[in-house]
């Protein structure tokens, strides 16, 4: 499982590095950015569904990884 950020729906509230930093960081401007690079572990699934409760733009959501 991955995680992505719609940085076109995002406004930078910066709930998502607030709530999960071991997956999101903030970028120059203050707009959450995916730190992990590949799938999440267990523990980075939770708190990526913990950052997708609390953005409120709903900018933040899980693909599953590319076939292949």
């Amino acid at each position: 499982m991955r995680v992505v950020i719609e940085t076109d729906v995002c406004t930078g509230h910066g709930r998502c590095y607030m709530v999960a930093p071991s997956v999101f960081a903030a970028d120059d401007s203050g707009f959450g950015v995916v730190v992990v690079d590949g799938p999440l572990d267990p523990g980075q699934v939770a708190e990526a569904r913990s950052a997708m409760a609390n953005c409120p733009e709903r900018a933040i959501r899980m693909v599953d990884p590319p076939a292949g």
